[in-house]
């Protein structure tokens, strides 16, 4: 069962088809490590961490369920262990007590039940969910949206993907693009990767734009656009990478503002 299990009838269960998944139980104890993050518990829950979770996940019968993984990755990332390999070198029974259990799953476990959850478009209809969650609570600022690509570095051998250019290393190295949307106090509402990055022009026409139109809350309906010529459903900005005069008109056309800057000087 492992180091660390001590909840012997409950796994056997398990073991057999006989458990939904373990039930959650707190138990007294001193000195556990990365305690701390348990504070940060409140917010995790009310940024959506279980957000639909029942709906958009399922995990077959066994001891952890969708809640036990959801929250040990959302630990995972406060406590800084950016990788589930370093799971390996960390003590399984002191983070169990963290999510309510005997101990935290071996790491192919973990990924195993990851690899479940990410079947097929869940992730996407979560991701989807969370973000109209997260606009909907602050409608007000959902109509000014910032837009910006960073690169993820892949420092892998497995897939070979093309090679950026890297500002912060002055380098081209392979690796995917991640583009950002923000509000305008920069909270991020949704983000999209692309493995072959094919510019930001491309992705906000072909992805973020027809997202964007149908999330974004508050926007005006067509009876107000045709009363004022000067009326946008929301405005967008980015930096000199999307500047494009005929994506404005695209944009425009759809009744859609746009804001960034041209590289270089102009002639007086």
């Amino acid at each position: 069962m492992g180091m660390g299990a001590v909840r012997v009838e409950e796994r056997v269960l398990a073991a057999f088809g006989g458990l939904l998944e373990a039930p959650t139980r707190f138990e007294p104890g001193r000195d556990v490590s990365y305690g701390g993050v348990l504070w940060a518990l409140p917010a995790l829950l009310a940024n959506g961490l279980l957000h639909r979770q029942a709906e958009c996940f399922e995990l077959p019968k066994g001891f952890y369920g969708v809640v036990h993984v959801l929250l040990l990755m959302g630990f995972l990332a406060l406590a800084r262990i950016k990788s589930l390999e370093r799971l390996r070198f960390e003590p399984p029974g002191e983070w169990g007590h963290l999510l309510g259990l005997d101990r935290i799953p071996e790491v192919h476990t973990l990924r195993g039940k990851l690899g479940q959850m990410a079947q097929g478009q869940k992730v996407e209809a979560w991701s989807a969910s969370l973000s109209q969650q997260w606009m909907a609570q602050a409608p007000e600022l959902a109509g000014r949206l910032y837009l910006d690509g960073h690169v993820r570095v892949y420092h892998g051998h497995q897939t070979p993907l093309p090679k950026r250019y890297v500002a912060r290393e002055k380098l081209c190295l392979r690796g995917t693009t991640d583009y950002w949307i923000n509000d305008q106090e920069g909270r991020p509402f949704f983000v999209v990767n692309t493995a072959a990055n094919p510019g930001l022009i491309a992705v906000l026409r072909q992805e973020i734009v027809p997202r964007l139109l149908k999330e974004v809350p508050r926007q005006p309906s067509e009876e107000e656009l045709q009363e004022d010529s000067c009326r946008f459903r929301f405005v967008m900005l980015f930096d000199r990478e999307g500047y494009s005069p005929e994506l404005f008109a695209e944009l425009w056309g759809q009744r859609i503002a746009a804001q960034t800057y041209r590289k270089g000087t102009l002639e007086a």
